[in-house]
């Protein structure tokens, strides 16, 4: 998948709500909040993460915000860390994994298929945080 079509899978998903880019890098925001994203894109390492090394050509970070059930359905307790450069698969966040934040560098249609339903449950706890 290229990070235009995952942007527009999101795009299309938000109805009502929007994205932002600064720095090359996109946030996703549902109805009009601009506090915290729900998802997003990045596409370079900065001094606080570098874990992914997206410093590589053509590599970027899709990062979405999940559940605390479905992140531990996903990842356990997770007492080992993963290879947070690896391409095309599901990991926790190198650094908002205890906000139950997953990632994925540059995943596969397969991948994605995966992760559509991630992306979806990241939009409707946002959406739900805001009416609490």
């Amino acid at each position: 998948m290229t990070e235009d079509a995952i942007t527009q899978h999101i795009i299309d998903m938000l109805a009502g709500g929007h994205f932002q880019i600064a720095d090359d890098n996109t946030f996703f925001f549902h109805d009009g909040d601009d506090k915290f994203p729900f998802a997003t894109i990045v596409t370079k390492d900065n001094e606080f993460d570098k874990a992914s090394k997206l410093e590589r050509p053509g590599v970027f970070r899709l990062n979405l915000g999940v559940g605390k059930e479905t992140f531990r359905a996903l990842f356990g307790e997770q007492a080992a860390a993963p290879d947070y450069s690896a391409l095309d698969k599901l990991m926790p966040h190198p650094l908002y994994a205890k906000m139950y934040w997953v990632c994925v560098i540059n995943p596969s249609a397969k991948t994605f298929e995966t992760v559509k339903p991630l992306i979806a449950e990241a939009l409707s706890l946002a959406r739900s945080r805001r009416t609490t």
